[in-house]
């Protein structure tokens, strides 16, 4: 406590309140900033600075934490909450999810619960703190931040928060200055784990904190450690076949290995003490198996039950050279001189002219491991391993090794300085420097795991290119290298992540029969392979091919793919290395890929329709859910889409802004990271900061969807893949959706031939242009396989240009002697841009022509004159039936005919006053329509008519 000068002062305090008797008199304490040198403590009752006695030690103004058999005092780990609100059930299940002390270190959880270690410490003086950590899986996210008493997060940059990924069984170190104060110090997991695929936990130890005034207490040495002499900053390991407890400041004899905290029993030998090899090649060119005890040797031989080691077996002759060696007679096997190769059985030869040698590693026989070759044994809580070999080679084969523990990383690295493309091949168009291909098998009992792992050297990020868990057939795996850079291979077999005392599973092993690498910039040749040659030297000597051409097989020389063409890497020679590309689209300049320029043509019959699809944009994006993990973590899936373009540039990206921090400081281009994914269509996994304890959403688990353009037609299959048109229902088929076909070459342990995606583009006239993205309700996450995407893009920016055909023209009535013409659109109206609707037109009402109004004239008197002539002739012929009708009544009255001289005399009438005449007329037109309708019914005659003066007549039938 102070008093009111500021004086700080050490006041003891009854146990029992009210007893004020017998108490110690206060004493003057030092400033708070006041601090003791290494190996020294601060005596409270002396108030003066003591050297620490033997089998302690202490770091003066620091403390450290190294013995991890339990959580230290001060610790805490605390399972955030996922979502608020969610069910209890899910909450319980990240209560089991917590950092675990494993003796020399603690271990992080392995699920998607986010986990936070912390700590709190107050600082007297500005200090630091440091610690080692292993973070080999990006899988599972990893950050570490400092607190004030406020709960506020200190000012710190993200390469600081985010800790960066280290290889496997690799320790690395991280510093960060601390404020005076309180400091609240987290180390927080958690990740989204989906699919069957191992996640390896973060480990932490050796935490170490600078800046406290002073220490109190000395800590003592933790076992299989010691500290002779007073006054020590650190303690020592035991020696070999010694062992010591807490607190030691000397180590007891007994034949354990270094660092050991007891004794133990030694048990008899058995199998699973020794190890077999395989010896070099010797002067007669004859190897033999033999039999090594593990090392530190602790089994006993002597007694009852104990396995003997096995005898040497027989010499056997050596397996040949790998391709690109030669064996000069000698035990071992040399390099081929550049320029010349050998199959590995016969002497280096030249390649003939007009070829190179073909560059790379070709590593199938195993006498001795490559001089690029390196293996290691590692573990993480111990160091039984440490130089032991983690492979062993086996002639045809090679193998992990026995290690010293069930769960050690059992490793094998691989170097390569770079790639070399073949001379006649263009690194500017280039889209594989090299590929490695090996062949493997794992035989496991427990829970194995074989990592292969791809490290930059320029960056040192490691990247999980892929993992196998438990027993594998033999197979075979390629992965394409897209980049020129130097890399390491690294493949680490674990037999079990479960660190047990004794030795189980001993016989579980993976084996490599073979490695290939090829355009390795350092390796060997196997053969030759033609080049291309000068158009005008007669020299032999290969020459480039610009980007895009091909080496012609008849005069060896470059030629460029035909338009719209691309070039296959590693193909044919000839004409056949160039491909043709898919419908709807186009080769860049450099013949490297084909794409879409975003405009299509269907022509169906008569019918041609025209699209524009730039009009969607650049980039369309999508993210479907949430969905949310066994353990109730919710998720997102973001997929971006770039329809349209060649250049690299135009593509979209999907980048973890996470792990790219562990490349920030070599790479100068934001989103070139290894985990950046540059390419047409590509998906990511983010994780919202609600409930999680981030500050801002992550994305991490970028994958790559489609980096080749296949084609865009209106059919529902191309090329093997199925657009499967059922699962988006279409209204309309007066307009066809248009399919856009990709492909990802790229293989993964579910999709051997690499994922396929297909983006269907559907005329949608309610939509706005940018349109939206959707998946099949099936299939909620795009996929219902994994392998096959699918998305539908509706938008009215994907109906076709609009063109004549697609408006008409209404007249209107005549007003005032002019007339309205408007244009309209056809409903529905499916088609965007392209031509406008013409402006409404006023026209004068057009007059009948000449000739047209004559005609009609003509028409009508011609009508009237028929109808006049009709009526006469229908009213004569009435009169003249009377009139006959007449003359037959009075015929019959007299009861006999009249004479033939008197019987056309009508009564009255003067015979010399009639100049009578027989005339025969022809019958009118009605008149022979009157004689059909007479012979219908049976009745001839014939008219006759009388003509006289008078114009008087009589008809005789």
């Amino acid at each position: 406590m102070k008093n009111s000068t500021g004086s700080r002062w050490r006041v003891a305090i009854p146990r029992t309140p009210g007893a004020c008797t017998g108490l110690p008199e206060p004493v003057r304490g030092t400033e708070c900033t006041f601090s003791c040198r290494a190996g020294e403590f601060l005596e409270m009752s002396s108030q003066e600075c003591t050297q620490c006695p033997a089998g302690t030690y202490s770091l003066g103004s620091g403390i450290r934490f190294d013995q991890w058999d339990s959580l230290p005092p001060g610790f805490s780990s605390l399972a955030t909450s996922l979502e608020n609100g969610q069910d209890r059930d899910i909450k319980a299940t990240c209560n089991s999810s917590s950092w675990l002390p494993q003796g020399n270190y603690l271990e992080s959880n392995s699920d998607e619960c986010t986990v936070s270690l912390i700590y709190a410490v107050h600082l007297k003086k500005k200090g630091s703190v440091s610690f080692d950590y292993q973070y080999p899986d990006s899988n599972l996210l990893f950050e570490f931040f400092i607190q004030n008493d406020q709960c506020q997060e200190m000012d710190q940059s993200a390469d600081t928060k985010w800790l960066k990924l280290t290889k496997h069984g690799e320790w690395a170190s991280h510093t960060l200055n601390l404020k005076s104060g309180t400091n609240v110090l987290y180390w927080r997991t958690g990740g989204i784990l989906m699919g069957t695929k191992v996640v390896k936990p973060v480990l932490l130890k050796n935490i170490q904190i600078e800046g406290v005034a002073y220490t109190s207490e000395c800590f003592r040495c933790k076992p299989g450690t010691f500290s002779r002499a007073p006054g020590s900053s650190s303690c020592d390991l035991c020696p070999q076949d010694t062992f010591s407890g807490h607190g030691a400041s000397s180590c007891t004899p007994c034949n354990t290995s270094e660092g050991s905290d007891k004794c133990k029993a030694r048990p008899p030998c058995s199998k699973k003490d020794y190890f077999k090899i395989h010896t070099a090649c010797d002067n007669d060119g004859k190897t033999q198996i033999i039999y090594k005890w593990i090392e530190p040797k602790i089994c006993l031989e002597g007694v009852p039950g104990a396995q003997t080691l096995p005898s040497s077996g027989d010499r056997e002759p050596c397996p040949p050279c790998n391709p690109g060696f030669y064996n000069n007679d000698t035990a071992t096997c040399s390099p081929c001189p550049p320029g010349t190769y050998s199959d590995g059985m016969k002497p280096c030869q030249s390649c003939p002219a007009g070829t190179e040698p073909t560059l790379g590693y070709e590593y199938k026989w195993w006498n001795v491991l490559p001089s690029n070759m390196k293996t290691s044994c590692l573990n993480v809580g111990n160091s039984k391993c440490d130089k032991m070999h983690g492979w062993e080679v086996a002639g045809d084969h090679i193998y992990s090794g026995a290690g010293g523990s069930d769960n050690d990383y059992l490793i094998l690295n691989l170097h390569i300085p770079g790639f070399k493309l073949p001379t006649s091949a263009s690194s500017d168009s280039a889209t594989e420097y090299g590929r490695i291909t090996f062949e493997f098998e794992t035989l496991c009992t427990a829970d194995c795991v074989m990592y292969f792992m791809m490290v930059s050297t320029a960056s040192r990020s490691t990247t999980i290119v892929e993992s196998w868990g438990k027993t594998q057939t033999r197979q075979t795996y390629t992965h394409i290298m897209t980049k020129n850079a130097s890399v390491a291979y690294t493949w680490a077999f674990q037999r079990t992540g479960q660190p047990y005392d004794t030795r189980l599973y001993m016989n579980d092993v993976a084996r490599i029969y073979s490695i290939t690498v090829n355009n390795a910039v350092d390796g060997q040749s196997s053969g030759c392979r033609v080049c291309a040659l000068s158009a005008q030297s007669t020299s032999s000597a290969c020459v480039p091919c610009p980007p895009g051409h091909y080496i012609d097989t008849d005069s060896n020389q470059c030629k460029e793919c035909p338009s719209n063409t691309y070039l296959v890497s590693h193909a044919s020679l000839g004409s056949e290395a160039c491909k043709a590309c898919g419908p709807a689209s186009r080769s860049d300049e450099d013949h490297r890929l084909c794409y879409s320029d975003c405009h299509f043509t269907y022509t169906d019959g008569n019918l041609t329709l025209m699209y524009n699809f730039s009009l969607l944009g650049a980039t369309g994006s999508l993210m479907n859910g949430p969905s949310f993990t066994s353990k109730g973590t919710k998720y997102f899936h973001l997929f971006n889409i770039s329809l349209c373009g060649g250049q690299v540039s135009k593509r979209t990206t999907c980048s973890d802004n996470v792990t790219d921090l562990s490349v920030s400081d070599s790479q100068g281009e934001k989103g070139d990271g290894p985990s950046a994914v540059k390419t047409f269509i590509c998906q990511s996994t983010i994780i919202p900061a609600t409930g999680r304890g981030f500050n801002s959403a992550l994305s991490s688990q970028s994958i790559n969807l489609a980096d080749t353009f296949l084609g865009a037609t209106v059919e529902d299959h191309f090329e093997g893949i199925s657009a499967k048109p059922n699962q988006y229902p279409q209204i309309s088929k007066k307009v066809p959706d248009v399919n856009f076909y990709y492909r990802s070459l790229e293989p993964t342990s579910s999709c051997e031939s690499g994922r396929s995606t297909v983006v269907t583009l559907r005329c949608n006239p309610v939509m706005s242009i940018k349109g939206q993205l959707s998946v099949p309700s099936q299939c909620p996450a795009g996929t219902c396989d994994g392998c096959t995407f699918y998305f539908l893009w509706e938008s009215s920016g994907a109906c076709p240009i609009c063109t004549e055909r697609d408006y008409h023209q209404i007249e209107g009535v005549c007003r005032g002697g002019n007339q309205e013409i408007l244009f309209v659109w056809a409903e529905p109206k499916l088609c965007m841009g392209g031509v406008t609707l013409p402006e409404k037109k006023t026209l004068p009402c057009k007059s009948m022509e000449l000739w047209v109004r004559l005609s009609a004239v003509m028409g009508t008197f011609t009508a009237v004159l028929l109808v006049s002539l009709t009526c006469y002739f229908w009213k004569k012929n009435k009169r003249l039936e009377y009139k006959y009708s007449r003359l037959i009544m009075s015929a019959n009255k007299e009861c006999e005919m009249p004479g033939a001289d008197s019987c056309a005399v009508m009564e009255g009438e003067n015979e010399g006053d009639m100049e009578d005449e027989v005339v025969y007329t022809k019958p009118s037109i009605l008149g022979k329509l009157k004689a059909i309708a007479s012979k219908r019914n049976g009745d001839h005659y014939e008219n006759v008519q009388l003509n006289s003066s008078q114009s008087r007549a009589l008809v005789w039938s």
